[in-house]
């Protein structure tokens, strides 16, 4: 990517399927969902709550089916960004690495949230990204139903596809309210998860630093 002024649109699809953007273009990021239908969803909630013998009939309780839809529609509906990568006209060949990224997801078998951390670094080949993005690719991709195993590859693959560093590398610890709160109900636990690529896979010395300094490893 080395040309900021054309823009190329590369869409997600919710099965993490993505459509190939012209080479040699910056990347709007867009994911496309299977399609909102608010009204269904209202209608659906009600349903589900009427069937697990809660009823809607108060005041406070009354609007709660639409609220349901219209989180759970904010939740499955990451924002669009531009991926705004730049000349590493210094050479920079050390780590860059963004720190307790904020984590938000939804566990795909239960529909129960979880929350936590991510740490994303990566090391510079050609160019250098806009450190916001590493952020924005993290969201882009916990915006739907996930496994925390599949966000972490998903986060760590794709930009070493797009940003073509010499390493890239993602950890992920986060709370899952479905072992949590129902269940094993293992209050206080946390899962924590890895992917390394490139050199901050097969070399020792950068591995070691790039894990030292997400706190893995001390």
């Amino acid at each position: 990517m080395t040309d900021l002024v054309s823009r190329a649109t590369a869409r997600i699809h919710p099965d993490g399927q993505e459509e190939a953007a012209p080479a040699g273009r910056a990347l709007r990021v867009v994911h496309e969902p299977g399609g909102v239908d608010l009204t269904a969803a209202e209608e659906a909630a009600g349903q589900f709550l009427k069937s697990l013998g809660v009823s809607t009939a108060s005041e406070s309780l009354r609007g709660t089916p639409g609220r349901m839809a219209r989180a759970y529609a904010e939740l499955f509906s990451p924002r669009p960004f531009d991926l705004t990568t730049f000349p590493n006209d210094e050479g920079y060949d050390e780590l860059v690495l963004a720190r307790r990224i904020p984590v938000r997801s939804v566990c795909e078998h239960h529909l129960l949230p979880f929350v936590g951390t991510a740490h994303v670094g990566y090391l510079p080949g050609r160019r250098i990204l806009g450190l916001s993005k590493l952020a924005r690719v993290v969201e882009h991709f916990a915006c739907r139903p996930q496994v925390q195993e599949r966000l972490t590859k998903q986060v760590a693959d794709w930009l070493q596809t797009h940003l073509e560093p010499k390493g890239v590398g993602v950890v992920i610890e986060a709370e899952h309210t479905c072992m949590t709160l129902r269940g094993v109900q293992a209050t206080g636990s946390s899962t924590m998860t890895s992917t390394l690529l490139g050199l901050l896979r097969s070399d020792a010395r950068s591995r070691s630093e790039f894990l030292a300094l997400t706190g893995v490893a001390s």
